[in-house]
């Protein structure tokens, strides 16, 4: 029988990212913002220790997203890490600990739009977004069980009705068809809610680094977002998703509670029963526990874009790191 599966945003910030995804004995982390010892130290806070860790993925080079010293510990444990070629080329100038994992034979070379199989329970699909350090990835999560299917020709490039989904979007400029057509559909929806505008404008940051805040190459504000997640959901079916996990909050330039009501202002109308978890930079969220959908038969996944058209969803776009 499958297991269920367990999501924990275990940070989310300017000052380091990580999640965790466990699932039918497959634990995967989800960038590696934390140094070593804090990321075990929040693994242990969740229940889980290094020996349930199969795998790694990297979503962008950003200093927040990686730290040298939780590379060593992945290289020690040999503990194999997904990222772009571009990724390690820039890693391997920036970190001995990347160079030791490429002689260990421990990188995994994703690219955009190919799927990745990263056991037989669980794929990944990187969608290749905005943002300042290229390239930077959303990923969708699949989990899959016997009943699950394989893409074909004419079918969606993710499984057909997989037990369950998620959406990992943790630093997007601006929004795009394929990541909306991507993530129709997931049960988890997670997604940058950077900053509020008005705070960003008259917070007493340099003006270059408001201006580029406000690029189509920086983070989305709350309202960019919120446009975002209504947009996702209008695509999806069946009451989907259930939880919106709110990731990437300025510290300087937004507030848990203005994030919060702007997600929900978002799904008010379309999924008011949706529960927003605004992720935290010093404590995990709650554990979501995902098992087997009742509707994963009938899911009727909408085909990719291709072409991958950028779009602003709204005149400016929002809300870099506060280091970058």
């Amino acid at each position: 029988m499958t297991q269920p599966a367990r999501f924990t945003v275990l940070a989310s910030g300017s000052d380091g990212n990580a999640a965790f995804l466990e699932y039918n004995g497959f634990g995967l982390l989800i960038d590696l913002g934390l140094n070593a010892d804090h990321l075990t130290a929040r693994l242990r806070s969740i229940g889980v220790s290094w020996s349930r860790i199969s795998a790694a993925i990297l979503t962008h080079i950003h200093t927040d997203h990686w730290k040298d010293s939780t590379l060593a510990e992945l290289c020690d444990r040999r503990i194999p890490v997904y990222g772009h070629c571009l990724h390690f080329e820039h890693l391997e100038a920036a970190s001995a600990s990347l160079v030791s994992l490429r002689q260990a034979g421990l990188l995994r070379f994703y690219q955009e739009n190919t799927l990745i199989p990263l056991n037989s329970a669980l794929t990944c699909w990187p969608v290749r977004v905005s943002h300042d350090a290229e390239p930077t990835f959303a990923f969708r999560l699949d989990g899959l069980d016997h009943e699950s299917s394989w893409p074909g020709e004419n079918q969606a490039p993710w499984p057909a009705n997989p037990a369950w989904a998620i959406g990992y979007a943790s630093d997007l400029g601006c929004s795009c068809d394929e990541l909306i057509t991507a993530f129709a559909g997931v049960d988890v929806l997670a997604l940058e809610y950077n900053h509020d505008v008005h705070l960003q404008r008259t917070s007493r940051r340099p003006p270059w680094l408001i201006n580029r805040v406000l690029s189509d190459r920086g983070h989305l504000s709350n309202k960019q977002a919120a446009e975002l997640t209504a947009a996702i959901v209008a695509q999806s079916a069946d009451g989907l998703p259930s939880y919106l996990v709110q990731l990437h909050l300025s510290s300087r330039c937004n507030r848990p509670e203005l994030a919060a009501l702007a997600g929900r202002e978002a799904l008010v109308a379309l999924r008011p029963r949706t529960e927003v978890i605004t992720a935290k930079q010093d404590t995990p969220t709650k554990t979501i526990v995902l098992t087997r959908q009742h509707n994963a038969p009938q899911r009727s996944l909408p085909r990719t874009n291709k072409s991958g058209k950028r779009k602003n969803v709204q005149q400016q776009l929002p809300g870099l790191e506060e280091t970058w």
